[in-house]
This record gives C-alpha cells, structure tokens and sequence, in this order.
C-alpha cells in the first residue's frame, strides 16, 4: 500500500460519511437522493478494492513452496446430462 492509501481512504470515508448525511438530512431535492446513493456504493466498492488489494501483493502459500495448479476432470453426473432450453417454449399470438 503507498503512503498516499491510508489518507486516500480516510477521504473516501468522509465522502461516504457526508453522502449518507445527506441523505439522512431529507432536505436534499428528491432526484439527488439515487446520486448520493451512487457515490455511496462507489466509495463502498473502491474501499473494498483497497481492502483486497493489499492481500493480493503478499505472497501465497502456494508461491512460496513452488507447487503448480493441475486441472482435474470432473465427476459431477449433471455434467453429462443433456442441457435443456432456459424456458418453456410458448407460442406467440400474431
């Protein structure tokens, strides 16, 4: 993570804090309330990303041993079943 992430984040969750007021405060135009939700899942999903992003740069425990993935066939019997169509077939009225 840089230097610059954990006051990033601090910002985000200060946007995040301020949208929710707004939002709380009910004196906001109605169509503004779908915008501040908006930026709500926005900062919601930029800090999640920040959140996983600092696990995916530490090493795994598969790196580090040198082991490799191997694909394995599978033995599921739905497998081999033939696939239906998604819905009903319904004639259309002309």
């Amino acid at each position: 993570m840089s230097a610059r992430a954990p006051s990033m984040k601090k910002e985000l969750e200060s946007i995040r804090a301020w949208a929710k007021a707004k939002i709380a405060d009910d004196t906001e135009p109605p169509w503004s309330w779908y915008q501040y939700m908006k930026l709500i899942e926005t900062a919601d999903a930029i800090l999640a990303g920040m959140a996983t992003k600092t696990t995916e740069n530490s090493p795994q425990p598969d790196e580090r041993l040198g082991t490799h993935l191997r694909l394995v066939d599978s033995t599921d019997p739905q497998d081999n079943s033939q696939h239906h169509p998604y819905g009903p077939t319904v004639p259309l009225p002309m």
